[in-house]
C-alpha cells in the first residue's frame, strides 16, 4: 500500500488550507482535481461537493465529514479510520458494515465484499 500523499494540486491546498468553500466554488466553475491517494487527515470538510470526484486510496483518518454526500464518488481503498461520518450518504455498492470497520479499525473502503 502506497503512503498517502500530500499534492501541489492547487484545490487539494484549498482543503490543507481549510478553505472548503473556495474548493467547492472553483469545482463548480469546471476546475479539476486529482483526490486519489491523498492524506486528508484531520481536516474539517463539512460542506464539501465531492460529486462525482475520485477518492480512491485517500486516507481521512479523524477527518470530518459530517453530511458529506458520498453517493457519486469513487472510495475504493479509502481509509475513514475515527472520521466523523454523522449524516453522510454513501454509495450503495459500499455496505454499512465496510464503513463501520472502516471507522473503526481504520480498513479500507472494499466495494461488493
Amino acid at each position: 500500500m502506497n503512503k498517502p500523499k500530500i499534492t501541489q494540486d492547487p484545490l487539494y491546498q484549498l482543503l490543507r488550507d481549510g478553505n472548503v468553500k473556495e474548493f467547492n466554488a472553483r469545482r463548480a466553475k469546471g476546475e479539476k482535481c486529482d483526490l486519489t491517494n491523498v492524506d486528508l487527515r484531520g481536516l474539517d470538510l463539512r460542506g464539501i461537493n465531492v460529486d462525482g470526484l475520485d477518492m480512491s486510496g485517500s486516507y481521512m483518518r479523524m477527518t470530518d465529514l459530517r453530511g458529506t454526500d458520498f453517493r457519486n464518488t469513487r472510495l475504493e481503498g479509502a481509509s475513514l479510520a475515527s472520521a466523523n461520518v454523522s449524516g453522510c450518504y454513501f454509495p450503495l455498492e459500499l455496505r454499512a458494515e465496510e464503513i463501520t470497520l472502516s471507522v473503526t479499525h481504520g480498513t479500507r473502503l472494499r466495494y461488493g465484499a
